[in-house]
Formats: structure tokens, sequence, C-alpha cells
């Protein structure tokens, strides 16, 4: 069964409903409002044409900020700085990269009304991006939505080999050095697992996700967090 959503304020149904493959409900319009609302739930949007698609997967896909592997030679990447960690600098600019095609793929999932609402979101301090840049040029990055102590990531590019890697790391060590629970990562790929991601039951995450919402860092904290941030410091 389907579950449709026909009118902005209508609740989700409850997670139980979800089919096999994580589908949750369909329908609805992409505001701020609503992503807070669902990300609040545990909820993600990830669609390619409207209507809107709402997910909540069973199992979730996830990883532990403590859990991060990193290879011998991606630790040499990150002992000598070649990379400089900045966040929140260029938010869209992230997101348009992270829309830009991959090889072998004709499309993308995140259009233009998905960049703008997700840019309103960063303003209001809730989405948030990781920049890498190596001299002076942006080279990679990350970005997704901060609720409580757990931080769903929406995607991540690489213009430079290694760049979202060492995005992804450092926001681990970051995490890890500030209390987060959790990086959603949401959808599976070999890649995600290389670094440590495993799947954990939705209820373990929803439990997760509840237990801190009332602890998300302002953008204020976010900045202070990444603060002179250096790759080198994650072997200190």
């Amino acid at each position: 069964m389907i579950n449709y959503l026909f009118y902005d304020n209508q609740p989700f149904p409850p997670h139980r409903h979800a089919d096999k493959d994580g589908l949750l409900a369909v329908g609805g319009n992409l505001t701020v409002n609503r992503l807070i609302e669902a990300y609040s739930a545990g909820i993600f949007p990830w669609y390619n044409e409207e209507p809107v698609l709402w997910w909540s997967p069973d199992p979730r896909f996830v990883l532990y900020p403590e859990k991060i592997k990193i290879s011998k030679s991606m630790k040499k990447i990150l002992k000598d700085d070649i990379f400089e960690i900045r966040t929140d600098t260029d938010f869209t600019e992230v997101m348009i990269q992270c829309s830009k095609p991959r090889k072998k793929q004709r499309g993308t999932w995140i259009n233009t009304s998905m960049i703008n609402v997700y840019s309103l979101l960063h303003e209001k301090g809730i989405a948030h991006s990781v920049e890498v840049y190596r001299n002076g040029t942006l080279a990679g990055g990350l970005y997704g939505v901060s609720t409580g102590k757990v931080f769903s990531g929406e995607s991540m590019f690489s213009i430079e080999d290694n760049a979202s890697k060492a995005a992804l790391i450092s926001m681990a060590f970051v995490f890890r050095k500030y209390g987060f629970k959790l990086i959603d990562t949401q959808i599976h790929s070999p890649h995600l697992e290389s670094l440590g991601a495993e799947y954990i039951p939705r209820k373990k995450y929803l439990e997760i996700l509840s237990s801190s919402a009332e602890d998300t860092p302002s953008a204020e904290c976010w900045k202070e967090m990444f603060l002179n941030f250096k790759t080198s410091a994650i072997f200190q």
C-alpha cells in the first residue's frame, strides 16, 4: 500500500508502514518546515522527479564517528596536511558540485528546487557543508542536515582524488571530539562500507536520534568545531 501525502501539514505515517525498500510516503511539497519535520523523525527525501519520495529504510546504513577506517595511503595524505578543511563557507556551491552526474550516470537526484530549499535550511543553521580546499581551490566536500547529535549526510563530491574522503574522515574526527553519535549515510555503497559504515536496525537508529534531539549545535558552534582544524590533528 502506497502512503500518499495530499497536503502540507499531513503527518508522516508510522515507520512500520514503509515498504521493504524503505519507501514510507509519496507526495507533499519539499519545504523547509517539511524537511525539519522529516529529519527530526528519521525520514529523508530521495527522488529523481516529482512526486517527492520519503524514505525510512530498515536496517539503516550509518557510520559511528569512532569507527571510521583510514587506509595507509589516506593516513599519509592527512598527516601531510595536503588539504585544508573548512565548513559552511560555500554551501550552495557544494550542493551544485554534488548535483553534477558522476561517471556512468545519466542524471542526478539533486535538482534546482532541492538546492534552493536546502540552502534555506543552511541559512537557518540546520544544513551544513564541509569543504576541502587545496591551494585555495575547492577540491571536494559534502553536505547534510544536523539533527541533535546525528548528522544526515546527503551527498559528497571530489574534484581531486581523495578530497571527499578527507571531508568525511575529518568530520568524523571532529564529531567524535564533540560527542556526535552517528553519521547517517542513508544509502549503502561499497565506498562508504570501506570507510566503516554499517547497518543497524531502524529501531536503534531512531532511539539514538531521539536521545540527542534537543542537542543540535548552533551555526556558531558548528563553525567553532571546525575552526583552525588540520587533518594532521587526527593523529595527535
